[in-house]
């Protein structure tokens, strides 16, 4: 089979292409042959800034080839997504039963790798603001799988103002026509009128003007892997609070809220509450392109490999 991998820290040019055996499932595991697979900006930081080469994980989306020892509740040839914590970047993939999941009938793969970790990510970022009805909310990274999802959340929410902060200019119109009501840009000297909610997808040096953005007893959600420092004084002069959150706390620690919050995530999609957007599908041979869009911050949504594609 093919698969992408790297043996030094760098840039996209890092990656290759090579001719690898299958893996075989252990127990508790499924086979998956990928159809669709997401890049994401952890991935790809990991790629360039990473301790030591490794894996390339993600999420996957495709249909079980084979089953290990102790697997219930799938079989060959159902249609699955879920997160792969070796190679994913491959056209067989591994993944832990508890980590996959059904796709619809009426979804189709790239749909399922589109939609379920990222929109996964931005309920819980969301939710973890306890929001009211009626508060202003602000998402950083806007134009990005997670922040899509998460300013279609936030306006299905009923939220009264939902601002989209974004890198470029050019990336305005793609996030007022999923609902945002203002956009600002990073570089903005202020990010217009104070909100109650600010999520927050990128860290770093945007964590500042994302703690000066909150109103009289706001809150920040991080989700970031780009880390950063906050200013415990803006905190204090505005009564405000920073909420850290993760994904895979929820799947580890509590697995009933995971799995409602997944039906409940495919529901939204059917009834076109949850739009999410595939910026680019590239074949796998190419990921070095993918790397180099989700770097750049060129992506509107999601960026997707393509194992099938040549």
């Amino acid at each position: 089979m093919r698969r992408v991998r790297y043996e030094v820290n760098g840039g996209p040019e890092v990656l290759f292409t090579e001719e690898a055996p299958a893996p075989e499932p252990g127990p508790d595991e499924l086979l998956v042959r990928t159809e669709a697979v997401g890049v994401t900006l952890p991935v790809v930081r990991k790629v360039r800034e990473g301790a030591e080469p490794g894996p390339l994980g993600g999420e996957v989306a495709g249909t079980v080839a084979a089953v290990g020892e102790g697997v219930t509740g799938f079989a060959v040839g159902d249609r699955v997504t879920g997160l792969c914590f070796s190679h994913a970047y491959a056209e067989l993939a591994l993944i832990h039963h508890a980590m996959a999941s059904r796709i619809p009938d009426r979804a189709t793969a790239t749909d399922a790798v589109a939609l379920v970790r990222s929109g996964l990510v931005a309920r819980g970022a969301y939710e973890a603001a306890r929001p009211r009805p009626g508060e202003a909310v602000l998402v950083t990274a806007a134009a990005s799988a997670v922040g899509t999802l998460a300013l279609q959340y936030a306006k299905a929410g009923g939220a009264s103002r939902v601002v989209a902060a974004v890198s470029a200019a050019d990336k305005a119109d793609f996030v007022r026509a999923l609902g945002a009501d203002e956009v600002v840009l990073y570089e903005d000297a202020t990010w217009g009128d104070p909100v109650d909610i600010v999520i927050d997808g990128v860290g770093g040096t945007l964590l500042d003007p994302a703690v000066r953005a909150l109103a009289t007893g706001g809150r920040l959600v991080a989700f970031s892997s780009g880390g950063g420092m906050i200013d415990a004084y803006q905190l204090l002069v505005r009564g405000a609070s920073v909420i850290g959150f993760q994904m895979a706390a929820i799947a580890r620690g509590k697995p009933e809220v995971y799995a409602r919050w997944l039906c409940e995530l495919w529901e939204l999609h059917r009834e076109n509450t949850l739009r999410p957007h595939v910026s680019a599908e590239i074949p796998l041979g190419e990921a070095a392109r993918a790397h180099e869009i989700v770097e750049s911050r060129r992506n509107l949504g999601k960026v997707v490999l393509v194992p099938g594609a040549r």
